[in-house]
């Protein structure tokens, strides 16, 4: 089974909220809710891949040193496993704003079991909510 590489963040405003993403229609796993992020790339590292995320997503610009390694999903769907380090970030230049045609939402840690995820995602959920 193939293992692919993704990075992910929970960008953390001032008042303590996590944004989400939600998957457009034509994606797999469509109208799941998820942390901003995406694949690594050849060459790339997990921070540089965020770095780079960012800036295409959402238009926004970070930086490595900005960006804290918080925990881990290792996840085995149907066809992949997937391996995704979770970054907290809470310095960042610009409004994030829906560059791929995903619904964007500020929202509290304690809400973050409302919004349905990705398998991968879900035990992520109380990690963040015991460390915000």
């Amino acid at each position: 089974m193939k293992t692919v590489l993704v990075s992910a963040v929970a960008l953390i405003d001032v008042d303590g909220r996590v944004l989400l993403g939600q998957r457009p229609e034509g994606k797999s796993m469509a109208g799941l809710w998820e942390f901003p992020g995406g694949k690594v790339e050849t060459g790339e590292t997990p921070e540089a891949a965020l770095v780079r995320e960012l800036n295409e997503e959402l238009g926004i610009d970070t930086w490595e040193s900005c960006l804290a390694p918080l925990t881990f999903a290792s996840h085995s769907y149907e066809k992949f496993h997937l391996l995704m380090p979770l970054f907290a970030c809470r310095k960042w230049n610009g409004t994030p704003q829906s560059r791929e045609n995903q619904a964007l939402k500020w929202v509290k840690a304690n809400e973050l079991s409302n919004y349905p995820m990705p398998a991968a995602d879900i035990p992520l959920i109380p990690i963040l909510r015991d460390w915000l």
